[in-house]
């Protein structure tokens, strides 16, 4: 053998030999169950971080250091309202597959039961050898976190008057009041850790609170070498009962709102997500400290647009939220025009931990693993929005909102976006024949998503009654259905009845 072909041998072999290092490298990464840190802020659309490039918001460098360090994701899908939104981050599956479509729809015995009938996340990584704990605003079903099938140790969350009373030898409340029935979320709370009432002070800040606990909680399970799975649903920047509080770096003490004026109320909610990004520089920090920079995985996302502009709504606006993963070896891509929906987020956080769904269970999302770790460069080709009865369906070209049958909007209204993104830029093409294609491929997905109709069980029921009249009342249909008037960025035509 002649040195030319030594040379090409030992050359191969070595390709060969680095290949197969690398790839048991990476393989080794997502085998290794990386901690987990899943941040999910309260009432606060993408434009509100400026690293979604819209001005006047103020400033979230910490947030923008995590997106520009990890991948943010410019298009992800929740349901436009809390509760939707809780529980199908927690299940891996949209509404039609649950039954919880809205606060007020719950289908079937969904609000006792969702957790018994589809699997959350929290058992399924503590099932895997995870240490488990969320900390802030659960309102998620009747089911606690700390139930068997939920599945979290331990817990830090804002309750009310009632949860207090039923703790064990009905301890007083002593802190400040939203109203006669709920507790201060902000300043004075009202928080129950580990089936304890917290003894809160008149400066005790809440969001504080649940950082600090999020911050213990990762140290403790850090010294004892074990995977960890921090949960911390926010309860800020969501208004109180009274109006947009103050928060330790802006305004006095204990103020829970009113706001003088609009514009007063609008730089409270700017302060008060900026002080959310200031926690999080803290606990960042914290994990760097900590030195398990390297394997944890941080997601940070919302559980639905802002209020009043975008809250409850059917139109795109309502479901569009910010998503950021980073941390743990995922490759730095920065803003992606990939798209994603709530529904990817337990499934990709099974497929980190080594998790197994029991038999006979399913996601309706996928996993975000090979996209993360650039195995791939693309994701999923459509994602799902959804609230009471409207739908949303998005692909990368096009977007169809507001799918309402039950509120006269059958065909919904229909969007060639091309690159465009957040509301600008948006072709209306409902009855444009050159898109006629693309439009019949919406109504194959949404055969599978079928919408609550009017002839369903559910609004024959008292509760079903009660949301049928307020739901169908004109005023509630306008906002439904439409933009808030201050983002009215593309064409609304009448054309989608």
């Amino acid at each position: 053998m002649n040195f030319f072909t030594n040379n090409t041998s030992i050359k191969l072999m070595l390709f060969v030999y680095t290949f197969l290092i690398f790839a048991d490298c990476t393989y080794s990464q997502k085998l290794k169950q990386p901690n987990i840190l899943l941040i999910m802020l309260d009432d606060v659309s993408p434009e509100q971080f400026s690293c979604y490039g819209v001005d006047g918001w103020g400033n979230t460098p910490n947030v923008d250091k995590l997106a520009s360090n990890g991948v943010m994701f410019k298009t992800c899908y929740a349901s436009a309202m809390c509760a939707p939104s809780r529980v199908e981050i927690m299940t891996g599956e949209y509404g039609v597959s649950t039954g919880v479509l809205q606060n007020g729809i719950w289908i079937g015995d969904s609000r006792d039961n969702v957790y018994k009938n589809h699997q959350a996340f929290g058992k399924l990584l503590k099932d895997a050898g995870y240490a488990t704990a969320i900390a802030g605003k659960w309102h998620a079903g009747n089911s606690k976190p700390y139930d068997e099938e939920v599945g979290f140790d331990e817990y830090c969350l804002w309750e009310g008057l009632k949860e207090i009373k039923d703790l064990p030898g009905s301890p007083k409340f002593k802190g400040q009041l939203e109203d006669e029935k709920t507790t201060s979320r902000y300043w004075h709370p009202g928080i129950i850790k580990n089936h304890k009432l917290l003894e809160t002070k008149p400066n005790d800040y809440g969001p504080d609170i649940f950082a600090d606990f999020i911050m213990d909680f990762m140290e403790r399970k850090t010294k004892e070498g074990k995977p960890f799975l921090a949960y911390w649903p926010s309860v800020a920047p969501h208004g109180t009962r009274t109006g947009a509080p103050t928060t330790p770096h802006r305004g006095e003490v204990g103020d829970l709102g009113p706001a003088k004026n609009s514009e007063d109320g609008r730089l409270r909610f700017i302060a008060l997500n900026e002080y959310i990004d200031f926690l999080m520089g803290k606990v960042m920090t914290k994990i760097k400290d900590l030195g398990i920079e390297k394997n944890t995985i941080v997601i940070f996302t919302s559980d639905n647009g802002t209020a009043v502009t975008a809250k409850t709504r059917g139109v795109e606006r309502g479901s569009h939220v910010v998503n950021i993963i980073s941390g743990g070896g995922i490759k730095q891509r920065g803003a992606t025009g990939e798209l994603t929906d709530f529904s990817d987020i337990a499934p990709t956080l099974v497929d980190l931990a080594g998790a197994k769904l029991s038999e006979g269970k399913k996601f309706d999302g996928k996993s975000l693993v090979p996209f993360l770790f650039g195995e791939t460069d693309a994701h999923r080709e459509w994602i799902h929005g959804y609230i009471s009865t409207s739908q949303l369906i998005r692909t990368k070209d096009y977007m169809l909102e507001v799918v309402n049958p039950l509120l006269g909007m059958p065909k919904g209204r229909f969007y060639y976006t091309g690159d465009n993104r957040n509301q600008r830029g948006y072709e209306f093409v409902n009855d444009n024949p050159k898109h006629a294609k693309e439009r019949k491929k919406f109504d194959e997905i949404l055969k599978n998503l079928p919408a609550l109709t009017i002839d369903h069980p559910f609004w024959k029921t008292k509760k079903g009654k009660k949301f049928y009249k307020q739901y169908t009342k004109p005023k509630t249909v306008e906002k439904h259905l439409y933009n808030h008037k201050d983002y009215k960025f593309y064409d609304e035509g009448l054309k989608g009845k």
